[in-house]
Parts: C-alpha cells; structure tokens; sequence
C-alpha cells in the first residue's frame, strides 16, 4: 500500500473541501489565507488517523488472507460506506447550524471514499 500518497491526496481533498463548505463566508477577507495553510497540519492528522485506523486494517487482514485489493473493496467498501454514511448523516444533523462542522463531516465522508478507491486501483509492483 502506497500509504503516504494516500494520505497526502486525502488531505488535500478533506482540507479543499472543509475550507470551501466551512469557511465559504469568510473567504472574501485576505487573513483567511494564512489560517488556510496552518489548518493542513490538523487536517493532515484526522486524515492519517481516519485512514489508519477505519481503512487499513481492512486492507491489512486482507492482505493475511491473500485476497486482491480488488476483492477487499467488493467485499467491504460496501459496508463501510453506509456505515460511514451514518456517522456523518447524524453529526450534521446534530450540527445543522454550524458550518465547520458540516465541513469537516462532509469532508470526512468524501476523503475517506475515495481513500478506498485510491486503495482498491492501486497497481501492484
């Protein structure tokens, strides 16, 4: 697993997608820039964490049972994706009013979604 990438392309898209929802109403001032670029850091560990501890192990058992990353995803994604689905369905409900925190449940949905597909197309050395 090229697991640093991983991590680097979900950061990125978690941080994008938590500053456009989250902080659409401040993104007329200049000083929000410098706040932009010190939050990849938090961004940077919820994602590492999310990743290593709800996608990994998945791929880890996997990987004792012989079985492709391919069959891994079928197998599970499914699963996991409603699951996931539900967490953040209800922390947005309980947070209507706050948009931070829609942000960051959004982000949380959509980075880790497409962690398992970058996951499941990676191509074996």
């Amino acid at each position: 697993m090229d697991l640093p990438k991983n991590i680097a392309k979900s950061s990125l898209l978690a941080g994008a997608i938590f500053w456009i929802v989250g902080g659409s109403e401040e993104f007329n001032t200049v000083s929000i820039i410098p706040i932009i670029f010190i939050s990849y850091l938090p961004i940077f560990i919820c994602c590492a964490v999310t990743i290593l501890v709800t996608v990994c192990p998945f791929y880890w058992l996997a990987e004792k049972e012989s079985l492709s990353k391919r069959d891994v995803f079928n197998r599970y994604y499914p699963y996991y994706s409603i699951v996931c689905f539900g967490f953040c369905s209800y922390g947005i409900y309980v947070h209507i009013k706050e948009a931070y925190f829609i942000g960051f449940f959004i982000s949380v949905f959509i980075s880790t979604m497409h962690s398992w597909i970058w996951f499941a197309n990676e191509k074996v050395r």
